[in-house]
Parts: structure tokens; C-alpha cells; sequence
């Protein structure tokens, strides 16, 4: 840890506000939104955010799926500054707190700023355990890869030694991502990508299969996963063998064979890794424990991070990925308190 040096980790996402509240089924149905699933906000579904701030007490909390996971990553690590974040947002009092929180979480936030689009939001409709996100993404639409190339951005990018872009960024900038992949592809740096939500795979599927040949570490959820093997015209249903055939897809970097890890909720993380599948049991928590899933899937994903950027085994690095997910389960929201008591040794 103490040789770990500032922005050694660089990531690219969408920076939104969550505004989360707990609802009935019935505004689900309203907006004709399904209870654990991520998708892009609709003309119809405007009229939502102002209803959960002025119905139903929400709260506003620091989102976007990668600014979670690497503020995550800073809470483990608590070093400032060993993430860099790359998004975009608008000139508004709502890009001040995301600043602010991300910034205080020990993130270097680099935003891009645009004069024409509100800071990006994400309704959260938690039901029971189960979260739908509706995310009306505004500036964070806006990013450019220019931003990318300033000198003091393009430094940062070049000094990192892993990348990691959300699925979510495919309906954004592929110009960016494909930058990102291509510069880790020739200094042979690690890529990661996380397939994000079932809905990339369906309509995002030409910019997504672009990068996927860069991808080192893929992630995704059972769900994900699935629906990008039905895109793919895979006849199985078989998470373990749709597993396979993710690491089996062309790779540009030979060196380095792809690792898949799927997670699947309450039931184990599968690693696919040389041709071996290892499973990873998940900790079962009680119903009392469970406040909110929203932000589980960024969590894991930055308690992985936090161990990968520190030269660990990918043991170590799953588990610390589950307890941490487990943490953020324990909140609203992609929150957390105190310091982390995540020990390698469990």
C-alpha cells in the first residue's frame, strides 16, 4: 500500500446524481419500470424525478456507476488520489455536490463541463431489497474525447496503469472508450469493462463488440450476461458456459488471455480464468441487514479494484469485491461509514 502511487487507476463514466427513494409497486408500474433492472430514461419517464422529490422524501446521493465504484475503491484504500474519474456534467449546483462528495471520498475528479445540459440524474425506485434505475443522463451524454486530450487529462491517462469504463459510457462515446483500450493495448496495460445493464447488449451491440477485443477483465451479472449470449445468437442458458465462450471471444492482446467474472445477487461469483472456473460463496445477509441493492454490482467492482491496483491475487481480490458489496447492501445508496475492516485473510 505504501508504495501505491497517486493515479495509478483511471476511469471513464457517467457522473449522475441518484435520487433515491423507497416506493410502492404501483409508481413502478406507472412508469412502466421493472424492479432490478438499469435502463435510459424516456420522454414519459420526465415527470418522475420531481415526483420522488416531492412525494416521496428522496434523498440526493453521489452516483453514476463508475464514480461509485472507484469512490469505493478510495474508501478501501484511504489514499487520495490513487483514482482518477472522467465524465461530464453541467454548470450547476448539482455538479457541486457530486464534486464534493466524489472529491471528499478521495477521487480526482476530473469533469468536463457543459453549458447546455443539466448535471445527469438516476431515479432510484427501491421496492423491499430490489432497486430500478431510471437514468435521464443530460450533460453526462455531452463527454467528448477532446476532454480526453487536453494535456493535463491526456497526462493523466497516459500515467495510469489500469482503465476501467462502464458499459454504460458504450451510449456516450465509443471514441473515448476505443482511445482508453487502445493506449492500454500498446503499453500492455490492463482494460476492464463491465457489460452494465441487459440493454447494451441489445442496442449498443456494434460499439460493444468494437472494444470487447481489448477487454482484460470483463464483468457482469447474470442477467447481463445472458441477454448478451441471446444477442449473440448462443443457444445456452448456462451462465458457466456463456462464461466460456466470453473468455473464447477474439482478443487483441495475446499475451494476455481475458478474465470473465460473473456475479449472480446472493449466489456465488464465478471466476473464469486458464480455462479453470472458480466459485466465490457470497455471505448471506438477513432481510434486516438489506437496505438497498442499488450501488451492490459498483461495489463489488471497486472493492476488486482496490485489491487488483495493489498487485493481489484475484482470490483476494473477488473476496474483497463481495465484502464490499455486502457493505454498500448494509446502506442507502452507494454509501458507506467509518473505515473499512476488509481483511484478506477470511
Amino acid at each position: 500500500m505504501e508504495n501505491l502511487r497517486q493515479g495509478i487507476l483511471v476511469g471513464c463514466g457517467n457522473p449522475l446524481l441518484d435520487i433515491s427513494a423507497n416506493v410502492e409497486e404501483d409508481l413502478l408500474q406507472k412508469y412502466n419500470l421493472k424492479p432490478n433492472d438499469a435502463i435510459l430514461a424516456e420522454p414519459k419517464h420526465m415527470p418522475l424525478y420531481k415526483e420522488l422529490i416531492e412525494k416521496y422524501k428522496a434523498e440526493f446521493i453521489a452516483g453514476g456507476s463508475v464514480q461509485n465504484s472507484l469512490r469505493v475503491c478510495q474508501w478501501i484504500l484511504q489514499k487520495p488520489k490513487i483514482a482518477t474519474f472522467f465524465g461530464c456534467v453541467g454548470s450547476d449546483d448539482y455538479a457541486k455536490i457530486l464534486e464534493e462528495n466524489a472529491t471528499k471520498d478521495g477521487l480526482n475528479v476530473r469533469y468536463q463541463y457543459n453549458t447546455e445540459a443539466a448535471t445527469g440524474t438516476c431515479a432510484v425506485l427501491v421496492t423491499g431489497t430490489h432497486r430500478s434505475l431510471c437514468a435521464n443522463l443530460a450533460a453526462a451524454n455531452n463527454f467528448t474525447l477532446d476532454h480526453l486530450q487536453i494535456p493535463e487529462n491526456k497526462k493523466l491517462l497516459d500515467a495510469a496503469e489500469y482503465y476501467y469504463i462502464s458499459g454504460f459510457f458504450l451510449t456516450v462515446s465509443p471514441p473515448s472508450i476505443m482511445e482508453v483500450a487502445r493506449l492500454a493495448h500498446k503499453h500492455n496495460r490492463t482494460f476492464m469493462m463491465n457489460l452494465s445493464a441487459p440493454f447494451l447488449s441489445q442496442f449498443f451491440k456494434e460499439p460493444m463488440m468494437a472494444a470487447l477485443p481489448y477487454v482484460d477483465i470483463l464483468f457482469g451479472n447474470e442477467q447481463e450476461v445472458e441477454t448478451f449470449a441471446n444477442e449473440q445468437g448462443w443457444t445456452t442458458k448456462d451462465i458457466k458456459e456463456i462464461g466460456r465462450k466470453l473468455v473464447a471471444l477474439p482478443k487483441e492482446n495475446g499475451q494476455r488471455e481475458r478474465i470473465v467474472i460473473i456475479t449472480q445477487g446472493h449466489l456465488p461469483v464465478l471466476l473464469f480464468k486458464d480455462g479453470q472456473i472458480s466459485e466465490f460463496e457470497v455471505p448471506q445477509l438477513s432481510r434486516d441487514e438489506m437496505v438497498d441493492t442499488n450501488g451492490a454490482g459498483d461495489a463489488f467492482v471497486g472493492g476488486f479494484l482496490a485489491q487488483y491496483v495493489q498487485k493481489k491475487s484475484l482470490d483476494v481480490c473477488i473476496r474483497c469485491g463481495i465484502w464490499s458489496a455486502g457493505e454498500i447492501i448494509k446502506q442507502s445508496g452507494c454509501t458507506f461509514e467509518g473505515k473499512p475492516s476488509f481483511e484478506e485473510q477470511q
